[in-house]
């Protein structure tokens, strides 16, 4: 005897699917993330067992262990998972709000403003340490301002965001040119260095205000997007649904680029990071749900993973350790590439 189901008990049993679904794949991201982080703990020029690693973490290790492991690499390896969680939430948030996967932090322009400032911090002003992650958090939310204000016409409109944003990093990028140009020697080296993007020398100063703000806004982010998906519908139809449309996408814009420069003003501008950590976690995910928590998630694997093959991976084969910035660009940049030839085909824009 066959059970015929409802229309309504298919979609509520797709859905459950769908959510169970989305758990797993982030129970198994999370696990790969603790496990990179251990990873990260334990390799370097002195080897830890990663048993070792855990009671030295708790305090029951050797004074030589737990010195490596909560000094040393810790707060390096915490760096690049809580940067990696900002940078996937916000690159999640600007392509489900805009609708375009191009619109991430580093493609339209947030985190060239707070490169911007930060290099402007050290040429000009000598900075170095906290005022330089100051001035880029202050440049990353100007210039989100900028792009939104530019951006509005009785309304923001994704294309038009998007397009305004290339346009600003592009301007961005001639004054960091500028700047380099101009710059003594040994300030253009740290100032390149920041630009690329590292984890190199990151203390528990670094952690602290990444990791408040991590905490604070991730809470906000899941929250206001619950009403992202009526906005995904056009203006008229979230307004219909009772959305107040232009306070809950400022909101939504707001948390992003607050994210986004928390990250970069932490690990520098690391390239492609909040660009892929969206559609991969849509397509480990089968597109079920929100995508925000695997996203975050996505997000600290390719930082951490990343920053491993910068350090470690790459010895092997002879080469100096690298700046994290330069695995990530070489993993994103073929992404952005078939995305722009992909869309090309199909004669629309992203």
């Amino acid at each position: 005897m066959t059970t015929t189901l409802t229309p309504a008990a298919r979609v509520a049993a797709v859905r459950r699917h769908g959510l169970r679904r989305v758990f797993l794949v982030g129970a198994v991201l999370a696990v790969v993330a603790v496990a990179l982080v251990i990873t990260a703990l334990s390799v370097g020029s002195v080897a830890i067992a990663p048993d070792d690693v855990v009671t030295a973490l708790f305090g029951q290790g050797t004074r030589r262990a737990e010195y490596i492991v909560t000094e040393v690499r810790a707060p390096r390896a915490l760096t690049g998972a809580l940067a990696g969680v900002a940078f996937g939430i916000s690159g999640a948030i600007f392509q489900g709000l805009v609708r375009n996967p191009l619109a991430s932090p580093d493609i339209i322009g947030i985190t060239m403003g707070a490169s911007a400032a930060a290099v402007i911090a050290i040429v000009v002003f000598d900075a170095v340490g906290a005022p330089v992650s100051i001035s880029a958090f202050a440049g990353a939310l100007g210039t989100a301002a900028l792009i939104y204000g530019l951006a509005w016409r009785r309304g923001v409109s994704g294309y038009r965001l998007v397009l305004i944003g290339i346009g600003v990093a592009a301007v961005l990028s001639s004054v960091v040119s500028y700047l380099m140009t101009r710059a003594q020697v040994r300030d253009a080296h740290q100032a390149l260095v920041w630009l690329t993007g590292s984890l190199t020398a990151r203390t528990w100063t670094d952690v602290g205000p990444l990791a408040l703000a991590v905490l604070v806004l991730v809470p906000v982010a899941v929250v206001l997007a619950a009403g992202m998906r009526p906005l995904q519908f056009g203006d008229d139809t979230a307004t219909g649904l009772g959305v107040r449309v232009e306070r809950h996408r400022l909101g939504l814009i707001v948390t992003a680029v607050a994210l986004a420069a928390a990250a970069t003003a932490a690990a520098g501008p690391v390239a492609f990071v909040a660009f892929v950590s969206a559609p991969i976690a849509r397509r480990l995910t089968h597109g079920n749900g929100s995508v925000l928590v695997p996203a975050a998630l996505v997000g600290a694997v390719v930082l951490v993973g990343s920053d491993l093959v910068a350090q470690h991976v790459l010895e092997l084969v002879g080469i100096v350790p690298l700046p994290v910035g330069v695995v990530t660009g070489v993993l994103g940049a073929p992404y952005l590439l078939w995305l722009m030839a992909t869309a090309n085909r199909m004669g629309r824009a992203g």
